[in-house]
């Protein structure tokens, strides 16, 4: 039997998560948690709570900060986060979208967490309950033991330096074959501050290396898509999935980062 715990506040969510006789699952949105309870896989205690806290979208001057209860459809409705828009829109059909969350997309395991990509290549940390703060990228290499997040944050990017492309064989709201997010400041016309992240790429969404360095100081032009093209799969590890196989999805990778680049140096 699965019995529901449901607490004020993150605090008392979290001591109710690491004390207690048995493991505890926490629910968020319900898209990952539900699906194993349904499946009976789930553990025999969930934990929820309703610190309104979570559900929190604050910007202060270049910071944006994002509550891990934030639903994407409450993404897309947001006017100032326009630049996740094509994120959010991208995840699941409505139905996911009125219940997933931002803090869930970061442990929905392969070949999901496309917003996690984005979070990823935005440099976001992640405020974790009772244990400060972490980036994102970090919190991906292990999430074996998922920790509570309250809320992300993140500078918010300047127009035109954020793009996201997602590849996917359902049209428009299948999963991912690969997803990828980069953000490319300039200064003075060159790219300074680079980052680009992918799914699907890998156990857990990660940065490109590769497609980084080709990138870093150089003009954002032509030669330098071309060239950070040709390493996009740089140190990735693509798996071989029902979607594609790891061939598949490393030669398909510059094609991909090539076309999403593109679409950026075009945009003013």
């Amino acid at each position: 039997m699965t019995t529901l715990e449901t607490y004020a506040t993150l605090a008392e969510a979290a001591r109710a998560m690491a004390g207690g006789q048995s493991a505890a699952a926490y629910l968020g949105g319900g898209t990952i948690v539900m699906r194993e309870v349904n499946a009976g896989t789930a553990p025999s205690r969930i934990v929820r709570t309703t610190d309104p806290v979570l559900s929190e979208i604050r910007l202060s001057g270049d910071t944006v900060s994002i509550g891990a209860g934030v639903t994407m459809a409450q993404v897309l409705a947001h006017r100032d986060l326009g630049f996740l828009h094509p994120v959010a829109r991208l995840i699941g059909g409505p139905q996911v979208r009125n219940m997933g969350t931002v803090g869930g997309n970061l442990f929905a395991a392969h070949p999901y967490g496309d917003f996690a990509v984005a979070l990823i290549a935005l440099g976001a940390r992640a405020h974790l309950v009772g244990q400060g703060a972490r980036g994102v990228e970090d919190l991906m290499r292990d999430r074996s033991r998922p920790p509570l997040v309250a809320a992300v944050e993140f500078a918010r990017p300047r127009q035109g330096t954020f793009g996201f492309l997602k590849v996917s064989r359902v049209k428009p709201k299948g999963v991912s074959v690969l997803s990828i997010a980069a953000l490319i400041p300039r200064d003075g016309g060159r790219c300074r501050g680079v980052r680009v992240a992918y799914g699907a790429m890998g156990p857990a969404p990660m940065r490109g290396a590769g497609a980084e360095r080709a990138l870093e100081g150089q003009m954002f032009d032509a030669a330098t898509i071309a060239r950070a093209a040709t390493q996009a799969a740089e140190g990735l590890d693509p798996p071989t999935d029902a979607l594609a196989t790891a061939w598949y999805r490393r030669e398909v990778a510059g094609v991909h980062l090539r076309r999403l680049l593109e679409r950026m140096e075009r945009t003013p």
